[in-house]
């Protein structure tokens, strides 16, 4: 019985050893540990043992079984430990590959000189307002100055859905309706960026929508001087602190005095070049102190309260800042073109 005990054992471990999977494992372990296994049929014939060899042959199965279920283990161990290196080897990634790039968009040039403006009139106070591009006749017009039948109206050729309905000519509507929601009359420091619609042939300088920003200052003792200091910084800060400017005289309904201004030209330094047409001058924007009529209309004693505004197209500044010589080009969405002007 002792020498069947070590044969057994010795067939075990060695099928143990040329098991290469879990399944052949759990084959040995059935066969050799089991209830129909042969050690168990090797403990049941311990009835015809003497008393005094019982001890010794109960201690020697139980070395057996021990030593057989202790490989198994082991063997085990190893099985699972190999086969969670494979698998990790299979989905090794080699960090020192270069990645796929990835298409990373920019600002759209018209949205990053709009943001540009905000952020310097931001930092001299100002609120940003915003208000409906479908507009009332009496908001795009008449609280400007522009009562019906004013020959003025004429510089807008409108779109218009209804005859008190319209798409809004400027921004200068929103400047309207702040005014008249400040229920105290108090000071109005605000600029308003936003599309703007016009009955206009399309080409290189002209669009029937494109983006205006105007800014509207409205408090007691405000002065020419505050609206050409203002407009002056704004010129350096956007185009260079080298640059100058001159104010001309100009006319605007909802402005008295107005002003066109100009700015000493990038290209030439004011020499005169083709792009300032030989004056050395570029036209930039209008501006002027608001009109008595807007004043009162919106609800503020001009004797009392005065005020300026200016307006800006934000195409013709991006195509004077980045030598763009269409204004098309900003809305044909070429990627080519929209590439040119991404930021680091």
């Amino acid at each position: 019985m002792e020498a069947r005990l070590k044969e057994l054992q010795q067939e075990a471990l060695e099928k143990i050893e040329a098991a290469s999977e879990l399944k052949e494992l759990n084959d040995v372990r059935v066969a050799y540990l089991g209830k129909k296994g042969p050690i168990t049929e090797v403990l049941r014939g311990m009835g015809k043992l003497s008393a005094e060899e019982r001890p010794r042959m109960g201690a020697l199965v139980n070395d057996v079984r021990e030593a057989i279920q202790t490989r198994l283990d082991e063997k085990v161990a190893q099985l699972e430990q190999a086969a969670i290196a494979k698998q990790l080897e299979s989905e090794t990634i080699d960090v020192t590959l270069p990645g796929r790039p990835v298409s990373v968009g920019s600002h759209h040039p018209l949205t990053a000189v709009i943001e540009e403006i905000e952020d310097l009139f931001i930092g001299m106070g100002y609120e940003i307002a915003e208000g409906p591009e479908v507009e009332r006749d009496y908001y795009n017009f008449e609280a400007l100055n522009l009562p019906k039948g004013h020959p003025a109206r004429d510089m807008q050729d409108s779109f218009y859905i209804t005859d008190e309905i319209l798409l809004r000519t400027h921004t200068s509507p929103v400047q309207a309706r702040t005014m008249e929601k400040n229920e105290e009359k108090g000071p109005i420091k605000i600029i308003c960026p936003g599309k703007v619609y016009r009955r206009d042939d399309d080409d290189a300088t002209h669009s029937h929508q494109f983006m205006q920003i105007e800014g509207l200052v409205i408090d007691k003792n405000i002065r020419m001087s505050d609206l050409k200091g203002t407009l002056q910084a704004f010129a350096k800060k956007l185009f260079g602190e080298e640059r100058e400017i001159r104010l001309r005289p100009s006319f605007f309904p909802f402005t008295e005095p107005s002003v066109e201004m100009d700015i000493s030209c990038m290209m030439c330094g004011g020499k005169g070049c083709g792009t300032c047409k030989g004056t050395g001058w570029i036209e930039i924007l209008g501006a002027g102190m608001v009109h008595p009529n807007v004043l009162r209309m919106a609800g503020y004693d001009p004797k009392e309260y005065q005020g300026f505004a200016f307006g800006m197209g934000p195409e013709r500044i991006a195509m004077l800042k980045y030598g763009v010589d269409d204004i098309r080009h900003f809305y044909t969405n070429d990627v080519r073109f929209l590439q040119q002007f991404k930021r680091a």
